[in-house]
This record gives structure tokens, C-alpha cells and sequence, in this order.
């Protein structure tokens, strides 16, 4: 049986955790979404179709990299709940703890304290939503660009 500090613990961890799974998925697609739209203008723009795996792979690497700080943005959110909720005690520790935990790597010798762990597995579940979301835009973006430049290549034989 549950003690009454444990499930206002329990409670508290979902208060926080499930409006923080929320703000990091609208940043995230937002996020996404602002990178697509610019990397696809501006591939449609530069097009060259003599040069255009060059220009893909460039193109890809940017989202890759802009990609990448839209984790660790979102992990920073993270942190700062962690900081606010004394539940690390500064902000090396608290970023450190988010990234392992949003990545699932976890091997860093950095904890939770115990009715804050909830929350850690919670951050590891959004993690796991967020680079699903990633892996889904990433292939999107390789269905979405790619045809661009092979029918240039067609046109101009």
C-alpha cells in the first residue's frame, strides 16, 4: 500500500511531468516544422541539380545540427523544472540528469532523489517520443527533398 506522502509524490511527479511532455512535443513540432519549411525553400531555391547531392547532404547535416538543439533545448526545460523543484542542486547536474534521461542513456552518476524519480522516467518516455518524432521528420524530409533534385537530374538528360 502506498503511503500518503508517497502518492502526493506520485501525483505531483504526473503534475509536473505530463504539462512538460506537453510543452516539449508543441516546441518540438513547431521546431521541426520551422526547419522544414526553411531547408525545403531553400534547397527549391539553390537548386542545382549538378550539384545537388552535395547539396542535399549539406542540407541534411543542418537539419541534423538544428535538430540536435531542439533536444537539447528541450532538455534545458527540463533542467529548469528540476532546479525549481530543488530536485538537483544546480544546473550542471540538473542538464547533465536531463540528457541522460530524455536520451535514455542514463549512465552518468547523477540521480534523482526518490520522489522525484517518476519524473525521470517520465522525461526518459518523452525523450523516447520526441526522437521517434525526429526519426519520422528525418525520413519525411529525405521523402520530401530528395525527389527535387532526381527530377531535375531527368529534365536535363
Amino acid at each position: 500500500m502506498m503511503e500518503l506522502g508517497e502518492a502526493a509524490a506520485w501525483r505531483t511527479n504526473w503534475a509536473w511531468g505530463v504539462p512538460l511532455i506537453m510543452l516539449t512535443t508543441v516546441v518540438h513540432v513547431l521546431g521541426l516544422g520551422f526547419i522544414s519549411e526553411r531547408v525545403v525553400r531553400t534547397l527549391q531555391r539553390q537548386m542545382d541539380h549538378r550539384r545537388f547531392t552535395s547539396l542535399f547532404a549539406v542540407a541534411m547535416s543542418v537539419v541534423i545540427l538544428l535538430a540536435t538543439v531542439l533536444h537539447a533545448f528541450e532538455a534545458a526545460l527540463w533542467a529548469v523544472a528540476y532546479l525549481l523543484l530543488d530536485a538537483r542542486p544546480d544546473p550542471k547536474s540538473a542538464m547533465l540528469y536531463s540528457l541522460g534521461a530524455l536520451t535514455s542513456y542514463g549512465h552518468a552518476n547523477v540521480f534523482l532523489a526518490p520522489h522525484w524519480q517518476m519524473m525521470g522516467a517520465l522525461e526518459s518516455l518523452n525523450g523516447m517520443l520526441l526522437f521517434g518524432l525526429t526519426t519520422a521528420f528525418l525520413f519525411a524530409m529525405i521523402q520530401r527533398v530528395w525527389p527535387l533534385g532526381s527530377r531535375d537530374r531527368r529534365s536535363s538528360s
